[in-house]
């Protein structure tokens, strides 16, 4: 019977460790289960982008990394209405490739490095040239919200200039570290930032529908526009925010019927 305890034990040890097999390799395919998930949904993403005419043959959409927020995922230097999810590689906080592999990367990678960097709570990163913001950001004209959908803009769009962050003589793109970060001190708790004579970051869509929806309504008013006051603004994100996915579940059977 002595000998019968240690064997006992024995037993209990080794089924012991196979339930932890189990359910490490059932946290491992949840794991890949979700990955794919995500690598998925930014590969759609980008296409959807694609569709709604923000982004063309440039511009880039990127996700922090589900599993680890010190990443994020983002596609290889390429137009994003091609991308696929081959086509994806993770980045560290640094813009650094973890596996590159030779291919090209987006110079513009230290955009999404720096603001994952800067603000912990952004999950997901759009940086775009979409053609109605771009006045915006090269005229004193502030761009608000003017409707529901856009009532994120009601904390404010600041403008972030090149010249005070870099020199008067850039190529106008953030390539480097020191560059994304003052790109990310503009951004501060606002949703969307504009580069003068550039793009935009964030919730791209709808800031694109908002600049064409103000410049209509400022030629039609002449300058007299009834814009969102901060408590609709407010109010209104609030109510969109519960409801995200109803406008991405289109967009994305959109996409993927077009693909």
């Amino acid at each position: 019977m002595r000998k019968s305890v240690p064997l006992l034990g024995a037993f209990l040890l080794a089924g012991a460790a196979a339930a932890l097999e189990c359910a490490e390799a059932a946290r491992s395919r949840t794991k890949e289960a979700t990955d794919q998930t995500q690598l998925d949904d930014l590969v759609v993403a980008n296409r959807i982008l694609s569709d709604q005419g923000v982004v063309d043959g440039f511009g880039h959409v990127s996700a922090r990394h589900e599993a680890d927020a010190t990443r994020f995922l983002l596609a290889r230097s390429m137009a994003p209405g091609l991308v696929t999810a081959d086509d994806i590689m993770e980045f560290d906080l640094d813009g650094s490739a973890l596996d590159p592999r030779g291919r090209t990367l987006y110079v513009e990678r230290f955009i999404h490095s720096e603001i994952y960097k800067a603000h912990p709570e952004i999950k997901a990163i759009v940086h775009s040239h979409s053609p109605s913001i771009i006045p915006f950001g090269t005229t004193s004209v502030p761009l608000r919200p003017i409707y529901h959908m856009s009532s994120f803009l009601g904390a404010g769009v600041p403008i972030f200039e090149i010249r005070e962050a870099g020199s008067l003589a850039t190529d106008m793109l953030i390539r480097d570290p020191e560059l994304g970060a003052a790109l990310a001190r503009r951004l501060g708790k606002s949703a969307v930032v504009l580069m003068r004579g550039h793009g935009d970051v964030f919730r791209a869509i709808y800031t694109e529908i908002n600049a064409k929806l103000q410049a209509e309504a400022l030629r039609l008013g002449e300058g007299e526009v009834n814009f969102l006051n901060a408590d609709e603004a407010a109010k209104a994100t609030s109510t969109n925010n519960a409801v995200l996915g109803r406008p991405w579940d289109l967009w994305k059977q959109q996409a993927l019927a077009r693909h």
